[in-house]
């Protein structure tokens, strides 16, 4: 697992982004798929998507490395108005 995530490292800023995506997958992925094959296994269909986009509203409030965080897409699927207090 070291070497898949982390391996040969050059920087900590690498090492760093090995350990956010070894945990990103342990956390969300790993289940997340476990989760779609039982709905696959009764005969439905399933999609599987990685939102990476990065929301302009974090800039100067996340760091750099931080692309798209969990539920991060959901203002670009159903729309933004809340963030405008229309809601």
């Amino acid at each position: 697992l070291y070497n898949e995530y982390i391996g040969n490292a050059d920087s900590p800023a690498q090492v760093r982004d090995g350990l956010l995506d070894a945990l990103g997958d342990a956390f969300f992925v790993f289940s997340s798929i476990e989760s779609a094959r039982f709905h696959r296994d009764t005969g439905n269909p399933v999609y599987f998507y990685e939102f990476q986009h990065r929301p302009s509203e974090v800039e100067g409030v996340l760091p750099d490395f931080v692309k798209a965080d969990h539920g991060a897409e959901i203002a670009f699927v159903f729309g933004k108005p809340f963030l405008a207090g229309d809601v």
